[in-house]
């Protein structure tokens, strides 16, 4: 079974030192380069937004958000690396942002440092206040009368309520958890989040099934790229280490997967703060390689979730 310790979680390339930087296109924030700096211990910018991130899929859900927003309108931020695995979400500088101790959080300074935290609030507030000409969002008083708008807001919701939260344990229970009594992980966990994951996505593959369908909001067949979009990806690009097979089990998740990731902007967005290494391609490479550990190891974990679904008589079924 695959165990990770912090260093692999993050990539070869990631010091676990801190990295702050502005916007996207300082060359240290890339995760190429290994720049040592010490722990953040406060807020750095003195206007403009201040994000503070971490390459986890939701954090990059913002980190996309402000690059597309720069590349419409121009907006500059400011992020700062919180390394969560040294804990440092939750020293009382951090704290005093989001008092959850959680990462993404965002200072808006020049609305008088107000303090906006978890991903659904962020995403809210950033389209709101700086998506004038609703570009990636949809206006609540269109012509529509906001169904566009509602339409967003209920799939933003159900990643924010459903498949991050389930992906999320999936991802902890196939893992991260250790071995019960018997040495072996916990199959009915594994079979459990692994399960439900599947069925969002099945979800998510139904929508994106319907005729000419290309992003998941939006009017008309083919929708337009949206928060609703954004949302998604930093999970979904991360299905692979949740044992989910999106080309094999959600061709069509995976089609839109690619188209989205296609947007300059949005492959800037995961790069802030640094790319993870435990990206859908970078899984598959990885065993493509030929490494006989790694193989061994994503064998193990496909043959640990297909034997707790046979023993506990799990049936996929979506919706």
């Amino acid at each position: 079974m695959l165990a990770l310790n912090p260093k692999e979680y993050l990539g070869a390339s990631y010091s676990t030192a801190a990295k702050s930087g502005p916007s996207s296109a300082s060359p240290p924030a890339s995760s190429s380069q290994d720049v040592e700096m010490s722990e953040p211990t406060g807020l750095i910018a003195k206007s403009g937004i201040e994000l503070l991130t971490f390459g986890t899929p939701n954090g990059y859900k913002i980190s996309i958000l402000l690059e597309e927003l720069k590349e419409a309108y121009g907006l500059e931020y400011t992020w700062q690396s919180v390394n969560i695995t040294k804990g440092t979400q939750k020293q009382p500088w951090f704290t005093a942002v989001n008092p959850n101790g959680r990462i993404p959080a965002l200072v808006d300074h020049d609305r008088g440092g107000l303090r906006v935290f978890e991903g659904l609030a962020i995403l809210n507030y950033l389209a709101r206040t700086y998506d004038r000409e609703h570009r990636l969002s949809f206006d609540p008083a269109g012509a529509d009368a906001g169904a566009e708008f509602a339409e967003a807001e209920s799939w933003t919701a159900w990643q924010h309520g459903g498949l991050g939260p389930m992906q999320g344990q999936a991802n902890h229970f196939l893992r991260f958890a250790p071995p019960g009594d018997d040495g072996n992980k916990i199959p009915y966990a594994v079979q459990r989040y692994v399960g439900e994951t599947e069925r969002l996505y099945g979800v998510l593959e139904a929508r994106l099934a319907e005729p000419r369908r290309e992003y998941v909001a939006g009017a008309g067949p083919a929708g337009r790229f949206s928060v609703a979009d954004i949302s998604i990806l930093g999970w979904a690009d991360v299905a692979a280490f949740a044992g989910v097979d999106l080309p094999a089990r959600f061709p069509r998740v995976r089609a839109w997967l690619d188209r989205c990731r296609s947007r300059p902007a949005v492959r800037r967005g995961f790069a802030v703060p640094f790319e993870s290494s435990l990206s859908n391609a970078k899984l598959a490479a990885a065993e493509a390689e030929g490494d006989p550990e790694k193989r061994r190891a994503a064998e193990e974990t496909r043959k640990l979730i297909r034997e707790s679904k046979e023993k506990f008589g799990y049936k996929y079924s979506s919706p």
